[in-house]
């Protein structure tokens, strides 16, 4: 029997996530991306948004800056001044982390910083035309405690 006024609270697990960032040139945003090999759903595409695939269950929706608008009353941040997000990319191992990021700068994204070897973990990453960063790592371990 349950104590009165017990609170359990149900774990709950999404089954999918979507990332929504704006993007100032949809068309750009979609050849950076397609360059770095990502595909992307035309059942959610159309000249105010994208749906990029990242993974099984994993989205990045690419949204025109006055679509995105239509969602939050804050102002949209600068990406290219501000960091409001760091998107984190799991891969199989180092030279996953090392393609890829080489495909971003090939394609015309900066490569802000050196790759990060800390052992158990290795990351590396870069930001799209719009300034977004996108982090890259392969762990092979869990952290020391």
């Amino acid at each position: 029997m349950a104590s009165e006024g017990l609170h359990v609270a149900r774990q709950i697990f999404a089954r999918q996530i979507f990332v929504n960032l704006p993007v100032k040139d949809l068309k750009r945003s979609v050849t950076f991306f397609t360059a770095l090999g990502f595909s992307f759903n035309l059942q959610f595409t159309n000249d105010d948004a994208t749906c990029m695939i990242i993974g099984e269950n994993f989205y990045a929706m690419l949204l025109v800056e006055p679509f995105f608008k239509r969602f939050t009353h804050k102002a949209i941040a600068d990406a290219s001044k501000t960091t409001e997000v760091l998107v984190a990319l799991a891969v199989d191992d180092r030279e996953v982390v090392d393609a890829l990021v080489a495909k971003a700068r090939a394609a015309g994204g900066a490569v802000p910083r050196e790759p990060q070897d800390m052992g158990f973990m290795y990351s590396h990453g870069f930001e799209d035309p719009d300034g977004h960063i996108w982090e890259v790592f392969h762990m092979s371990e869990m952290p020391p405690a």
